[in-house]
């Protein structure tokens, strides 16, 4: 990754580094990796990950066609 310094200004080079890195996502890789996950922890770490993003994406799905959103199911027990 590369940024360049213009007129000696390296605050704004730093501020523009960073803004790369989160863009990225190193700063979660570098939480993620801080401490070792078990094989199980991290498939259902994914797993979840997974399911919210498919959430997300009929929630945004289905306001660009101007259906009003579902409402949060609650769970029975």
């Amino acid at each position: 990754m590369q940024v360049l310094v213009r007129d000696n200004n390296v605050d704004q080079a730093l501020r523009a580094l960073k803004k790369k890195m989160q863009r990225e996502g190193l700063f979660r890789e570098m939480k993620e990796r801080r401490s070792y996950e078990k094989p199980s922890e991290r498939r259902v770490r994914e797993k979840a990950q997974a399911i919210s993003r498919q959430r997300n994406a009929a929630r945004k799905k289905m306001q660009r066609e101007g259906l009003p959103a579902g409402r949060k199911q609650v769970a029975v027990r």
